[in-house]
C-alpha cells in the first residue's frame, strides 16, 4: 500500500518565502519518498490587465514578460540545484497564464497529493486578499496544502540534512 503523500507540488514565485518552501519540500519529499514537482507560473493574465489599463504599452508588456520568463528559468534551475544537493530528483513545470487556474490544472494532470506554498504575505486590504494568487490556489485546490513558515528553522534543517 502506498502512503498518503506520493506526489508533491511546490509553487515557486521567486519570493524568499517560496524558496524557503522549496527547501522544505525537498526535505519532505526525501523523507517520505514522494515525487517532487516544482512550478513557476508567469502571470500573463495580470500582464494583459496592465496593458488594458494603459499602465503598460505593448512593448513594455512584452519586455516585462521576457524578464519574467528569465526569472522563471532562473528560479526553477535554482530549485533543481537545491534538490540535487540533497539527492532528490525533481520535475519542473514552467507555465504561463492565470496562476491559481494553472496550479489547479497541474494538480489534476499530475495527480498531486500535496501543494506546498511559502508563508503568505500580510494582507493589508480586501483587494490584496483577492489578488494573492498563491492564496487563491490554496483555497481552491482539491489536495491538501502545507504552508511553510519559520524560515530560520527550515534553513537550519536544510543545511544540516
Amino acid at each position: 500500500m502506498s502512503g498518503p503523500i506520493e506526489r508533491i507540488l511546490i509553487y515557486i514565485d521567486g519570493s524568499e518565502e517560496s524558496l524557503t518552501a522549496a527547501q522544505y519540500a525537498i526535505l519532505l519529499s526525501k523523507a517520505v519518498g514522494a515525487k517532487l514537482y516544482g512550478t513557476f507560473i508567469v502571470n500573463t493574465h495580470a500582464l494583459n490587465d496592465l496593458l488594458k489599463s494603459n499602465i503598460f504599452v505593448e512593448s513594455e508588456q512584452m519586455e516585462y514578460q521576457r524578464d519574467l520568463e528569465q526569472d522563471a528559468k532562473k528560479y526553477l534551475q535554482h530549485f533543481v540545484t537545491m534538490a540535487a544537493e540533497k539527492k532528490v530528483e525533481v520535475e519542473t513545470i514552467h507555465e504561463n497564464g492565470i496562476v491559481h487556474v494553472k496550479i489547479k490544472e497541474i494538480i489534476r494532470e499530475f495527480d498531486i497529493d500535496l501543494l506546498i506554498v511559502g508563508e503568505l504575505s500580510r494582507i493589508r486590504s480586501r483587494r490584496d486578499e483577492f489578488l494573492h494568487e498563491g492564496e487563491r490556489a490554496m483555497r481552491t485546490v482539491r489536495c491538501s496544502v502545507l504552508i511553510v513558515k519559520d524560515t530560520d528553522r527550515v534553513w537550519d534543517l536544510f543545511e544540516d540534512t
